[in-house]
């Protein structure tokens, strides 16, 4: 299933970490972004000043955070042009507008700037250290580490397939990607007609129409198909039922009915991110099923919190003779963010607790207050490429871990 590159989307980027004069008043008054003439890469050249019409974005790695975002414009210029023997110099300038959203950040703060194929920009900001702001260099391809500004003009030649992991940085951007139809739609429609299937069902019927992936082989490589495909049948789906409910109207006795049409759109966004969670759980049990893991999924610790999967199950972890060390937990979530620290207090008697998430180029403050806390992340093999290099060490994957927990049955056979 093709998911089309990022050139479809943008011409370039490029980013830079801002300095006090481009944000605080105090110090200067210009509304500019300084030291950007490696931007010419996306912006081009023009003889004449160009105005870019911008959305500025304050973006927080917060969940609950509300999005911030401002319409308004800026300006590339030669600020040489007509100075006979001098090399062109390109400023970029934003609008005064644009303060309440700018002037949010502070010294060290990133912005990458992207150039969409409609020839506007978004303009997104980010605190220093931040996931969103790493995700942003990674899906750009762009590295900040070694300067303070860098740009790139995207090629459809050398731009790498929108995965599902660069899809979920461009979802959380507000940008749905075209998605095509997978080839099992059709049955889904024969099977469930135009109504959501339950989430188990939609799950099952998923792996079912995706036979060529190996869950004993490449439990990695399944688990991410899995979620794929599954993706693409609810998103269409979706798509006719909404499309049917818009056609039939939100009327009530004559009248618009605003309250009817704001909860539908709530339960559509709603069961978007719920279904997702229970598909993730869906397909990770599907893998534990298949290499004969013993578990209990949802099950019942100290305090009646709850492990997503607990090993080898809920019974051993209440026999306070079992030993600790043949214990293990994996929580299951699709993204981190804030909430990975739920996770500490899920099971008191394992010391390490194991977290598999789909979230790509986590913060390396977020990954390593994780290994402090006694939290080692999971992530199909697929992802590791979003990290730093200094972060993949640690990481693992589905295999990694399922060779852990097998690991754990072995030593309890020693035992007996």
């Amino acid at each position: 299933m093709k998911f089309g590159v990022l050139a479809d989307l943008f011409e370039g980027a490029g980013a830079k970490v801002l300095t006090e004069v481009e944000i605080n008043r105090q110090r200067s008054n210009q509304h500019e972004f300084q030291g950007v003439s490696g931007f010419r890469a996306f912006l081009g050249t023009p003889a004449e000043k160009q105005t870019f019409p911008a959305v500025f974005y304050w973006l927080e790695d917060d969940e609950d955070a509300e999005l911030i975002q401002l319409k308004s414009f800026c300006t590339w210029s030669d600020v040489r042009r007509g100075q006979a023997g001098r090399s062109p110099e390109y400023h970029l300038y934003y609008a005064a507008e644009s303060e309440p959203v700018v002037h949010r950040a502070r010294v060290g703060d990133q912005v990458v700037i992207a150039r969409t194929k409609d020839g506007s920009l978004m303009v997104l900001l980010t605190p220093e250290g931040s996931t969103i702001g790493q995700q942003l260099l990674w899906l750009f391809g762009l590295d900040l580490f070694g300067g303070r500004s860098v740009a790139r003009r995207l090629d459809r030649d050398d731009a790498a397939e929108l995965g599902f992991a660069a899809r979920s940085v461009l979802a959380d951007l507000g940008i749905e990607t075209e998605e095509p139809e997978p080839d099992a739609f059709d049955v889904l429609i024969e099977k469930f007609g135009r109504a959501f299937p339950g989430t188990v069902s939609l799950s099952v019927f998923a792996r079912e129409t995706l036979t060529e992936v190996d869950p004993l082989g490449d439990p990695d490589g399944a688990l991410v198909a899995w979620m794929e495909h599954e993706e693409a049948l609810f998103r269409h789906l979706e798509r006719e039922i909404v499309s049917d409910r818009l056609k039939a109207g939100f009327m009530e006795q004559g009248s618009a009915d605003v309250d009817g049409f704001l909860s539908f759109s709530l339960s559509v966004q709603n069961r978007r991110k719920s279904r997702a969670g229970y598909a993730f759980g869906h397909h990770v049990e599907a893998i534990l099923h298949a290499h004969g893991v013993s578990y209990t999924r949802e099950a019942t610790t100290e305090k009646r919190n709850a492990a997503d999967f607990l090993f080898p199950g809920e019974d051993e972890y209440a026999d306070r003779r079992y030993p600790d060390d043949q214990l293990a937990m994996l929580a299951v979530k699709t993204s981190c963010k804030d909430r990975w620290r739920q996770v500490l207090a899920e099971a008191d008697r394992i010391r390490t607790k194991h977290l598999l998430t789909l979230e790509p180029a986590i913060s390396k403050i977020q990954t390593a207050e994780m290994q402090g806390q006694g939290l080692q992340l999971v992530l199909p093999a697929s992802l590791h490429s979003t990290y730093q290099a200094d972060q993949r060490a640690w990481l693992i994957g589905v295999g990694d871990f399922l060779g852990a927990v097998r690991d754990l049955r072995g030593r309890q056979r020693l035992l007996i």
